[in-house]
């Protein structure tokens, strides 16, 4: 009797295990299947394969995987948004997440809030300003990048504390730079304080103005120390055109700090570009 009891057991075992190998199988079938569909970005064919795994193996050790991935392909389909939004959300709350791509849904959850903002919904910017308290260094950088291009100066500047921080802390030359441009693109005077930006005894402060129609569109003032950076920060379409008229900004810049009360006018149209040193 005892023996029976014990290749019972066994058997048992057996199967269960059998079953378990079995079901992984399959998950892994069908997640292989769905991450070829992504890779060739056929989102739709994509999330109706993950949808399948979530729904008939809710206790796949791919779930999570499976979570994150379904929200990335919601969040390439246009007009899905906020679907993607909220799944994004889900997957982070998931405790046993374990995949690596916590970072990446974090990013996407500013990108997607970001967007729904610039499209008016001012709710969905409070997701982008509550990851500037993340302990993760990334995600708070890149939450105080993408709330400088809010046009809101309330809602932007509560990234100026952690831009600032990037200035003075990190040794990236090019990180720095972004973050400095992130602050004029909120305002010049959040640069102040941050270092000491004077050239000792040449000029201070380069100055850009742009007109549409003899109405003052743009007024930028810039520590000279930040010259290039400034250009960086003007809008595409008018650097175009000061390279459109044959102008070379090295060489103006070159100029004008040998002669601090010269300046540089552009006009086209209806504007008109200002630029010079005081």
């Amino acid at each position: 009797m005892r023996q029976i009891r014990i290749w019972t057991a066994i058997a048992l075992l057996v199967a269960c295990t059998a079953a378990g190998f079995a079901q992984t199988r399959a998950d892994e079938k069908i997640f292989g299947e769905a991450k070829v569909f992504i890779f060739d970005k056929k989102w739709t064919a994509a999330l109706a394969k993950l949808d399948e795994l979530i729904e008939i193996q809710p206790r796949s050790p791919l779930f999570a995987q499976a979570s994150f991935y379904r929200a990335r392909c919601l969040a390439e389909q246009k007009g899905r948004e906020r679907e993607a939004l909220s799944a994004f959300k889900t997957y982070l709350m998931m405790s046993a997440k374990g995949s690596g791509l916590d970072e990446e849904a974090e990013i996407s959850v500013i990108d997607l809030s970001s967007a729904l903002g610039k499209a008016g919904d001012r709710q969905a910017l409070r997701d982008v300003e509550a990851r500037l308290l993340h302990p993760n260094k990334n995600v708070r950088y890149y939450a105080a990048f993408s709330l400088s291009y809010v046009q809101d100066k309330n809602v932007s500047g509560k990234g100026v504390p952690i831009l600032k921080s990037i200035i003075e802390t990190e040794g990236s030359g090019e990180l720095k730079d972004r973050a400095r441009i992130a602050l004029l693109r909120i305002s010049p005077d959040s640069l102040r304080g941050v270092e000491d930006l004077r050239s000792n005894g040449g000029p201070r402060v380069l100055r850009i103005q742009i007109l549409e129609g003899g109405i003052k569109n743009v007024d930028i003032s810039i520590p000279w120390a930040l010259a290039g950076l400034a250009f960086s920060a003007m809008p595409e379409s008018e650097k175009a055109k000061i390279r459109n008229q044959g102008y070379d900004l090295d060489k103006i810049i070159s100029e004008m700090a040998k002669s601090k009360s010269s300046i540089l006018e552009i006009k086209d149209g209806g504007s008109t570009v200002r630029i010079w040193i005081e």
